[in-house]
This record gives structure tokens, C-alpha cells and sequence, in this order.
């Protein structure tokens, strides 16, 4: 069977970015059609704020994996990625972070002019229903609800207590004047239930009379006739079919799924093209290179009983600070405090425990990723190169010594029974870059395949066109330059905000 079907705006993927595009294109009167991968968001644990570590490896979730790293152990990293309604905003551990102010100001300096934190600022606060109401920092009114965590775990109250008294100051808001210090994380939740992009957006119109939603539909690629993208072919348990826009195609399927629906189409460096069997449409050598993460490594401690079950979202408490390899304004380690055992590396915990995560979050090391054949099926080889660049690996070095201290501090002597891992003393700095190297995994922010700029290596412009073809753009976590200084939910509904306004002309 082939079916065509044509709308004035054809979308790929109903995460983040593609969620909020998709409602506003709606709202301004325009008909869309969206085009989803996964299925119906009905698995209870992707409701429930406690459920996301049951989601990796279901039915939900791409469940790729990374080549072996050459930094890391020789290890291939598990990475997890949204196939879901909501994509990876229906799986990840909603904390509503922006990140730095240089961060963006970085690419607008860069010659993405429109997208400084002046900018950007505007478009968080859109999207944003703050529980504490509008303020210079927070919006209200908005579609996605952000709220604090109020019933703290004890553990990670005491995790909190104890950063300060190795002078880490308790910041009340992470998206507030400073990001620095040690606080509690605002969370995209709602009624005691997690409040994802998809259902914040698109879930209360569902009806909508003017919106096509396919779900289940594996895009194939994007078929682009004397330099403009017209249609994307997809297929369905029905058979092939094809999206026609009479506007545009608008790409939102991730860092992963970007980059390689454009290979598939023949969009990409030829030599990635011709390896993988494909032909060649439009030379575009950076589609699918600027692979990173940020990088997470587990100090994971033995508790003498089980904790006390949480009642947010398992992930309440962290902290931004510097590493002593930046003299940067932002921060860039990102430790992440979890109260239960979770191994970075897959491997074994203790029956109690909690975790003091080493995080990095301005890395600088950078890989590729391609596809293999011209078959949508098969996944795309990933290699982030972790821990490539002496930077990386010492700021993470740095991350896991403060973890350490603070692991060792009095507030958390009553939930720490031994040091579980690294399960031997890390008595020089060498063994903790070993324990780095071995436990070294994903923070779940991967980025940067479809880099937005203004190089001959960018892949979009900064109004997010694809260079060379007219008629699609890009617009996810993949464009970005690089990765703001924490979790990246929040900005890629900020990107979906700006795709919107450069569609509509705003």
C-alpha cells in the first residue's frame, strides 16, 4: 500500500522540540502533520515521577548503544533515547535546567545571532507555568508546569548539608540568578505525575481538525526534488507511505534520529554516504559529526538499610561548580545526587545504597555518528569519543574527588555503610582517572550532529534551514554548537519555541 497524504507542515518526532512546534503551527491555523516512531505514551511508569529507570530498554526506548569507547574502557555505553510519544521528554528524569547564560551568549558570538541568552530567556519563559507564578526569571501561563520539590528525601537534604560544609553554597533556583552551588531541582511535573512535552502541548488537543498524528511510523527519508524537500516517506504496519508539505518539513528527531534520517536521504558527508551504500543528494560532510554528552561516573555507597522510598522524582538534589581545569564563568561539573544505587557502568550495586554522581557538563571531546546501510532499520553506529580530550577526563576526575568528600561528610554518615564503588581506596590520582575510565557513562544529554552555524562544517543556519535545500529545517538537540551546562529537556523546548517563531515569521 502507498498512501499520500499532504499537509502545509509535515513534522518528524513528537519530543521536545517537536511537540511544541507542532502547537504552535496549530495554533496559528496551519494544518500539521506529525509523524512519530514510537506509540501512544501508555506505560504507567512513564507517569509516574519514580518510574523513568524502569523505562530503559522497553518498548519506549531506542535502546542504542555506543561503539567501544577508546577512553572508557573499551566499553560500549548503553543510551537510552525516547521512541515514544513525548520522545526522550517521556523517559528522562524531569529536571526543568537551562543552563549557563554564556552558554547561549557563546553562540551567538559565535555568528548564531538571535540565539544570546537575551534572547533565549523569553522562550523559556513562554513554555513555562512556574507553581511560584511569573517573575524575571520564570513564566506563568505557559503550557509545561514547573514546580519545586517539597517533601525531600532526608538523604538528599543531608547530601545538600554536606556540600556546604565544604563551601558549596545551597542555590534556591537553578535557573535563577546564579547556577552555581547546591540545591533542590525544579521538575517538570504536574499532579503528582510527570508533565511531559507531549502531554503538556499536544495532549489537550488531541482532536485537533487541522493535525494528522501517525504513530508507530518508521521515517525512511526525505525526498527532496530540484533542491527542495517536498515529502517524507515513512512506513507503517500498513505499508509505505508518503508526507507531503506544501511549506515545510520540519526534522525533529533527536541527536540520534536527525542526523541519520538525513544520511538516509542522501544528506551527508560522501564518504559516510558512500560506506554506507547510499547516494549521495546534497554534500553536507557535517551532518552527523560534533557527537557529545555529558559524561556521568557513579561514586556509589552501601547503606546499613534500605532507604526510604521517594516521593519526586528520585533525582532532587545536585550541584554546579568548577572543576580546577576551567576558569570559565559557567560551571562545569554537574554532580547529580541519587537516593538508590545506580551503576553508570551496568554493573553491580549494593541491595542499599545511594549515589553521588560525577558529572561534566562542558566537554570538549567530540565524535560522529553514521549510518551503516540504506536500511532504516538497522541503528547508526554512535561514538561519542569519550574522554578524548585531557580536559574531559580531569574535570571528571575533579567531579568524582568532590563526590567523595561529600560522600564522607557527617550529614550522610547515617545512610553510609562502606564505600561500594570504587570498591578499593583511590589513593592517587591515577586511580581515580582508572575508576573514571571504567565507570564513565551518559548524563542522557547527547547533542550536536546537525550543528547550527555559520562554517562550512554547520549543518543548519540560525534560522535552523538545512544549508542547500530549501524547504526544511532542523530543530532539536542536535543543532546545538554545544551543550548548555546542564540538562538539555528545557532548552530543546526552547529550540522548539524559536523553530516556531522562525516558521510563523515572527
Amino acid at each position: 500500500m502507498n498512501q499520500t497524504m499532504t499537509s502545509e507542515y509535515v513534522v518528524i518526532g513528537a519530543g521536545s522540540a517537536g511537540s511544541v512546534i507542532t502547537r504552535r503551527l496549530l495554533d496559528a491555523g496551519h494544518s500539521v502533520h506529525l509523524i512519530e516512531a514510537g506509540g501512544r505514551d501508555e506505560d504507567p511508569n512513564i507517569h509516574s515521577p519514580q518510574g523513568w529507570p524502569m523505562l530503559m530498554q522497553g518498548v519506549s526506548d531506542w535502546a542504542l548503544s555506543t561503539v567501544p569507547q577508546i577512553h572508557a574502557g573499551h566499553r560500549s555505553i548503553a543510551w537510552p533515547r525516547g521512541k515514544v510519544l513525548g520522545g526522550s521528554g517521556s523517559l528522562n528524569g524531569m529536571i526543568y535546567i537551562r543552563g549557563h547564560r554564556s552558554d547561549y551568549d557563546k553562540w551567538a558570538a559565535a555568528g548564531c545571532e538571535g540565539w544570546g541568552w537575551e534572547d533565549v530567556l523569553p522562550l523559556f519563559k513562554r513554555s513555562e507555568d512556574h507553581e511560584d507564578g511569573a517573575s524575571e526569571f520564570h513564566g506563568a501561563g505557559g503550557e509545561l508546569h514547573v514546580e519545586k520539590i517539597v517533601n525531600r528525601h532526608a538523604s538528599s537534604e543531608a547530601f545538600v548539608e554536606a556540600a556546604g560544609i565544604l563551601g558549596i553554597s545551597e542555590t534556591q533556583d537553578f535557573n535563577g540568578a546564579q547556577l552555581s552551588g547546591a540545591g533542590f531541582n525544579h521538575t517538570t511535573t504536574k499532579d503528582g505525575k510527570r508533565h511531559s512535552p507531549w502531554r503538556a502541548f499536544m495532549h489537550p488537543i488531541l482532536g485537533h481538525e487541522r493535525l494528522t498524528l501517525t504513530t508507530d511510523a518508521l521515517v525512511h527519508r526525505i525526498t527532496v526534488d530540484s533542491g527542495r524537500a517536498t515529502g517524507v516517506e515513512y512506513s507503517t504496519s500498513e505499508g509505505t507511505q508518503v508526507a507531503h508539505a506544501t511549506a515545510e518539513i520540519v526534522l525533529c528527531g533527536g541527536a540520534i534520529g536527525s542526523p541519520s534520517i538525513l544520511q538516509h536521504s542522501g544528506i551527508g558527508d560522501p564518504a559516510d554516504l558512500r560506506e554506507a551504500g547510499i547516494s549521495t543528494v546534497l554534500e553536507l560532510p557535517g551532518v552527523g559529526k560534533n557527537l557529545h554528552d555529558h559524561v556521568l561516573a557513579s561514586v556509589i555507597y552501601e547503606s546499613p538499610e534500605p532507604l526510604a522510598e521517594g516521593r519526586h522524582n528520585l533525582l532532587e538534589a545536585q550541584l554546579f561548580a568548577h572543576s580546577q581545569q576551567t576558569r570559565e564563568e559557567a560551571p562545569d561539573i554537574q554532580p547529580l545526587f541519587m537516593h538508590f544505587p545506580y551503576p553508570t557502568d551496568g554493573g553491580a550495586v549494593p541491595e542499599a545504597g545511594f549515589t553521588i554522581n560525577a558529572g561534566i557538563v562542558r566537554p570538549l571531546s567530540r565524535g560522529t555518528l553514521r549510518v551503516t546501510s540504506p536500511d532504516p532499520r538497522l541503528a547508526p553506529l554512535l561514538d561519542p569519543n569519550l574522554l578524548a580530550e585531557d580536559y574531559d577526563l580531569e574535570a571528571l576526575c575533579d567531579a568524582i574527588e568532590l563526590c567523595r568528600e561529600i560522600g564522607a561528610q557527617d550529614p550522610l554518615t547515617p545512610y553510609r555503610k562502606a564505600e561500594f564503588s570504587p570498591a578499593a581506596p583511590l589513593q592517587t590520582r591515577d586511580q581515580v582517572r582508572a575508576h573514571a575510565r571504567a565507570m564513565a557513562g551518559t548524563y542522557h544529554h547527547q547533542a550536536g550532529t546537525c550543528r547550527m552555524g555559520v562554517d562550512d562544517l554547520s549543518v543548519v543556519d540560525p534560522q535552523l534551514r538545512l544549508r542547500g535545500v530549501s524547504g526544511l529545517r532542523v530543530a532539536d538537540a542536535s543543532i546545538m554548537p554545544a551543550l548548555p551546562s546542564g540538562n538539555t529537556n528545557a532548552p530543546s523546548i526552547m529550540i522548539g519555541e524559536k523553530a516556531a517563531d522562525l516558521l510563523l515569521g515572527r
